[in-house]
């Protein structure tokens, strides 16, 4: 039998053709096959990085000094935020949180108080003054001026009847005050005398608590209208009345020295009592070139 040489064909059959092993290459473990360079490349890491045993860690004392220093620095921050910031209540504190965020809003500052509680500032040198009657049982009558309570309940010395306030002219000092009751008692003699021993360049501020009426008689009567009182002679049962008079010299024409409220069932505020009157304004020393006085009204400044 005949053996095919290689490369010739078989006749109905095609022929096989053997391709070359691929070439193997050396490994590197093995010796004599890279195993010195790989070996080398070990040592050389080994040289420049340290082992994982061999790195530095933080030692257990280092760490406990370092909580310590935070826990004081804690500490005293929250000293001096204690010191600081002054004491609220918690509301408070609370509060001011919660309008961080909000739009803030714009208030006006509250409006600086006049002397005997005048609606408006008064030029300076001027004598400013507030006549108060009593109300009901409890709102008692009260004479300012000056911003210095001359009668009134926090001073003690106001009563049922006529109230009456003398003060100096000139040097704006009161002289004297005095109730009298108008309800029981004889007292409208001893108001007569009181009125007329007032001096010369005086002011005279009258008030009524209560009943100031009943029991004033014809010779008081006559020396207060010649103070300038229209309505003395219309009193009635607890007529809330206020009165502004001078002696010895003429208040401005212009100046309101008198007002009443008369006792009504049907209008009265208080059940049998009127409501109370008040009368303000200021006056200021003769002026010595022209001769005149200040309007008794406040001039805004």
């Amino acid at each position: 039998m005949s053996v095919a040489s290689p490369g010739v064909r078989r006749e109905g059959k095609p022929a096989r053709i053997r391709r070359a092993a691929p070439e193997r290459r050396a490994s590197p473990c093995r010796p004599g096959h890279g195993y010195a360079a790989v070996a080398g490349m070990a040592w050389a890491r080994r040289r420049l990085l340290p082992a994982r045993g061999d790195q530095r860690r933080p030692s257990g004392t280092l760490k406990a000094v370092f909580f310590i220093f935070a826990s004081l620095c804690a500490w005293y921050s929250g000293y001096l935020l204690a010191e600081l910031i002054p004491d609220l209540p918690l509301s408070s504190a609370v509060y001011s949180i919660r309008s961080i965020g909000e739009r803030p809003v714009l208030k006006a500052p509250a409006p600086k108080r006049q002397k005997c509680d005048h609606w408006t500032p008064c030029p300076p040198n001027t004598y400013a003054y507030r006549l108060l009657s009593g109300g009901g049982r409890d709102k008692y009558a009260k004479i300012c001026f000056e911003d210095e309570v001359l009668i009134g309940e926090k001073t003690g010395n106001v009563a049922r009847g006529i109230n009456i306030a003398i003060v100096n002219y000139v040097t704006g000092k009161v002289t004297a005050t005095q109730y009298f009751d108008m309800y029981e008692g004889d007292n409208s003699g001893p108001m007569t005398n009181f009125i007329q021993s007032a001096p010369s360049k005086s002011l005279l501020f009258m008030v009524t608590h209560d009943d100031g009426s009943s029991r004033l008689k014809e010779d008081a009567k006559r020396v207060i209208e010649a103070l300038g009182s229209k309505e003395i002679r219309n009193m009635r049962f607890r007529s809330s009345w206020v009165f502004l008079a001078a002696k010895g010299f003429e208040l401005p024409a212009g100046i309101q020295r008198e007002k009443v409220n008369h006792s009504d069932n049907v209008k009265n505020r208080y059940s049998g009592w009127p409501a109370e009157i008040q009368m303000l304004g200021l006056l200021a020393p003769q002026n010595q070139e022209h001769g005149s006085f200040l309007r008794g009204k406040c001039v805004t400044s």
